[in-house]
């Protein structure tokens, strides 16, 4: 009995060691990496007038300078994990960094919309690897009481990159050239390639994985997720299905999609492992993570449409207000890693839904008259909410699978992000189409020759013009112009509206599932 009550208590497990600065630096790599590709998504989107000029592509045409980009991108994101496992990581990612370089300086010196589109589809396909590679190095390198601290950093870089990415291209193609968009990513690269070499250890090769690979469901995810996105950037402009190019597109997608669903049951190791979405925590953060991407991408098309259209700010200042919402992120960058080991991830993420639909609420009304200032506050919110909603997810969704699956999981979930963005935008675009073209009808049905109010506009406006022309018929119809203007523009802003409403409902809808989430390991207490 003595000696039972002298026995010692088994003491607690220790908790994991520190990461070293060899992981520390390669974690500045992944993250490095992620910042430089998801910053290039958007980077040309303040060049377009000036590329489109140089090169001599048309309105239309230049949009294929981002949807090429956008499309190899989405298709290189969830075969990074495989192509990881047979170059091993460190070869594949400096060969992808000198990959992007290479396409980085062939867009910068393209003469050509052909040549352009080639280089941006290899940049793309490039900058893909380099998203979810920065999630399994941080839930490879890290131990879990530092996680928090990786996955803040990984998530920071993510958020801002998009944000970053019109100020940055707007300031270079003013003050240099549109060149330098692109010539900007080479010493980027340089350095990255120096952390890579210094981060990572080599790893061997693994060619029986490439030989024995799932390529059925390799050829069926690259010509489904491609086409799809194709279908989603082109499909408003081309008249959706009234386009024989958007329903051959489609039929395409839909075998792909075909192959690889095929593949599940076929491979021994499918390139996409959809078997992750049975564990419902990781299928809610899928479909939040969807339906927050939406938001993301549609709102950054959104609000510089508004405030080039209807407040008349030109691509610098628009991109001054679109970057308020990146403020939060570095206010909260001292306490977020904090926040993320300590607080549940669930009330974060719940949190953030609340405020970003919130955000999107308080821009429902709208006016003509609104300016940038009127967009302040809500961009603030957004700011945080975006923060508090992304960087939790990206935790759990590392939390919510095992070690192994890190790779996978992590491009599926990048994968659904950006699948998410181009599902927003192509809805965003419907809804702007119709939604404008039935708000001018109906105010133009409701304005009749009859309106006393009506009346008193036109001979206001018409004596104005009067003034300025001395001709009675030239100023009736520059008052008939100008009303026609004012229409349309009133039209355009109940659509705006529209919009920024709908994106806080789908959000709303997100809150639920938010309670399925499942909240890191926290690591033994010293």
């Amino acid at each position: 009995m003595v000696e039972a009550l002298a026995t010692p208590a088994p003491a607690a497990a220790p908790r994991a060691a520190n990461a070293t600065l060899t992981d520390w630096v390669a974690v500045a790599a992944g993250s490095l990496g992620a910042l430089l590709a998801t910053l290039d998504i958007s980077i040309t989107n303040s060049a377009l007038p000036q590329i489109q000029g140089q090169i001599g592509a048309s309105g239309t045409e230049g949009t294929w300078i981002s949807t090429g980009y956008l499309m190899s991108e989405i298709v290189m994101i969830p075969l990074a994990a495989w192509l990881t496992r047979v170059f091993g990581l460190r070869r594949f990612l400096m060969g992808t960094a000198i990959m992007f370089t290479v396409f980085s300086m062939y867009c910068g010196l393209s003469t050509s919309l052909m040549a352009m589109v080639v280089g941006r589809i290899g940049q793309g396909f490039a900058g893909g690897a380099m998203i979810p590679t920065a999630q399994t190095i941080i839930r490879t390198r890290l131990p879990a009481h530092q996680m928090s601290v990786g996955m803040a950093v990984f998530g920071l870089t993510v958020l801002l990159g998009p944000l970053m990415g019109p100020v940055v291209g707007g300031w270079l193609t003013e003050n240099a050239s549109w060149r330098w968009c692109f010539f900007v990513n080479v010493p980027v690269s340089v350095a990255l390639v120096a952390l890579l070499w210094s981060g990572l250890k080599p790893e061997k090769s693994d060619l029986e994985q490439f030989i024995k690979a799932d390529w059925t469901g390799i050829l069926g995810l690259a010509l489904g997720l491609s086409t799809l996105t194709v279908v989603l950037e082109e499909g408003q402009r081309e008249r959706w299905f009234d386009s024989t190019l958007i329903i051959g597109l489609s039929l395409l997608s839909a075998l792909g999609f075909f192959l690889v669903a095929l593949g599940q049951f076929t491979a021994r190791k499918p390139i996409v492992r959809l078997g992750l979405l049975r564990n419902p925590r990781y299928a809610s953060v899928i479909f939040i993570v969807s339906t927050v991407g939406a938001a993301i991408y549609g709102i950054s098309y959104l609000l510089p449409q508004f405030l080039g259209n209807i407040a008349g700010y030109n691509a610098q200042q628009a991109g001054s207000i679109m970057l308020l919402s990146g403020l939060p992120a570095f206010l909260l960058m001292p306490v977020l890693p904090k926040l993320l080991q300590s607080a549940d991830s669930r009330w974060l993420v719940s949190l953030g839904l609340v405020m970003f639909a919130a955000s999107c609420f308080m821009d429902v009304n709208l006016t003509s008259d609104s300016v940038g200032h009127d967009f302040y506050a809500s961009q603030l919110v957004r700011g945080f909410a975006q923060i508090l909603a992304m960087m939790p997810l990206n935790s759990a969704s590392m939390a919510a699978v095992a070690t192994h699956e890190a790779g996978d999981a992590a491009g599926l979930y990048n994968m659904a992000r950006n699948l998410g963005g181009s599902i927003g935008l192509a809805l965003m675009g419907v809804l702007i189409d119709r939604r404008q073209s039935y708000h001018d009808a109906m105010i133009r049905e409701s304005l009749t020759a009859n309106s006393t109010l009506g009346q008193d506009h036109m001979a206001a406006q018409t004596q104005g013009f009067l003034a300025q022309t001395g001709d009675q018929a030239l100023a009736q119809l520059k008052a008939i112009a100008q009303l026609s203007a004012s229409v349309a523009r009133q039209a355009s802003v109940m659509t705006f509206n529209e919009c920024f409403y709908l994106l806080g409902i789908a959000l709303v809808v997100c809150i639920p599932l938010a309670l399925l989430l499942q909240k890191p390991a926290a690591s033994p207490v010293r």
